[in-house]
């Protein structure tokens, strides 16, 4: 009989931001060995593995009812230092929210984390036991965000009134400071011959980090930037495919699904030099640290068509090593070891 797994999440509540994507994906992908493992959405029942995908507080009262007899799992998508610079929370909340956190990911038996340098920070800084951890990146389908012709291209570039001729930068994600929001910004302004496209919004409202200094951006932006707001996820392959460039100038990020969504269309991706990268993008992607940087990047795609075709290439390669088939694998491993462990514990 399959493996019932339980999923728990309100990850989807909060449209334009990755956590609902991942959780998605990821549900999706389960679903798809349904030969293996018959999975639960936010159902109050017992399973042999029931997986926290977000550290809602119901969940933690919950939880000793519905793992009594299984085992528990929690998705790491986030630890206090990327919660700080993304959200401007009150001293004492945050204090007793980050307490929280750390408390629900210790509540567990085991966490599964989306990029491995936080392996090291989960079990180092806030000593949860290695041997619980265990990483396994994102995954996103192809059958959603994929290349499209020249054509169908076009006809998008007209969709969201892009000039049919401009050379299109975009980022996507979450309008926050940790973003690289201002870089982006001052990009654009040094580059009035390319347009630049967002896609993105407040997920979180006024307690979004540098929601003010932005706002005054949104209400007057630069003549070359368009910012679309918060697109919903069905129509963000069209928003990827209008585009030349992926640039995501982010200081801190796990690992954004926005980088495995734009490998998918198998564009250029450019991103801020980051050691969180380096173990799991390897030679996926450009990298620069610097506005300047950034700029000598994207007017050497415009202008070199092998240095633009070889970025292709990369970005490719990087779609193809998180394959489906890779990261299914890696699942079907992992949920099976958990339950025949648990079997074992019970004989």
């Amino acid at each position: 009989m399959p493996i019932e797994i339980n999923m728990q999440s309100s990850a989807t509540k909060v449209k334009g931001q990755g956590v609902g994507s991942a959780y998605i994906e990821q549900v999706g992908l389960i679903k798809e060995m349904s030969d293996k493992f018959t999975v639960y959405e936010n159902k109050h029942i017992k399973t042999p593995i029931v997986h926290y995908h977000t550290i809602d507080p119901k969940f933690a009262i919950m939880k000793r009812s519905l793992t009594s007899k299984g085992t528990s799992v929690c998705y790491v998508h986030m630890v206090p230092e990327t919660v700080d610079s993304s959200l401007n929370l009150p001293g004492p909340f945050r204090k007793i929210f980050y307490w929280y956190m750390i408390k629900f990911y210790k509540s567990m038996d085991h966490l599964v984390t989306v990029n491995s340098y936080f392996v090291d920070v989960l079990s180092e800084k806030y000593g949860v036991p290695r041997e619980k951890i265990t990483y396994i990146p994102n995954y996103v389908s192809s059958d959603a965000f994929h290349p499209v012709s020249a054509q169908q291209k076009q006809e998008y570039r007209k969709k969201y009134g892009i000039p049919e001729d401009a050379f299109v930068v975009m980022s996507a994600g979450q309008l926050q400071v940790r973003k690289g929001i201002f870089d982006f910004l001052k990009i654009a302004e040094k580059m009035p011959d390319v347009t630049f496209v967002w896609a993105g919004g407040f997920s979180f409202g006024a307690i979004t980090d540098g929601y003010k200094e932005i706002q005054k951006v949104l209400d007057a932006p630069p003549a070359n930037v368009k910012f679309l707001g918060i697109v919903d996820r069905e129509y963000m392959n069209e928003v990827f495919n209008l585009a030349d460039v992926m640039f995501l100038a982010s200081f801190e990020e796990l690992f954004p699904m926005t980088i495995l969504e734009a490998m998918c269309v198998n564009m250029p991706v450019l991103l801020r030099d980051l050691p969180i990268y380096e173990g799991i993008l390897f030679d996926f992607y450009l990298k620069e640290s610097s506005v300047d940087g950034f700029i000598s990047v994207i007017r050497r795609l415009m202008s070199d068509k092998g240095y633009y075709d070889a970025a292709c290439a990369m970005s490719k390669r990087g779609n193809e090593f998180y394959s489906k088939e890779n990261i299914m694998k890696m699942w079907d491993e992992y949920y099976t070891g958990l339950y025949n462990a648990l079997q074992d514990e019970k004989k």
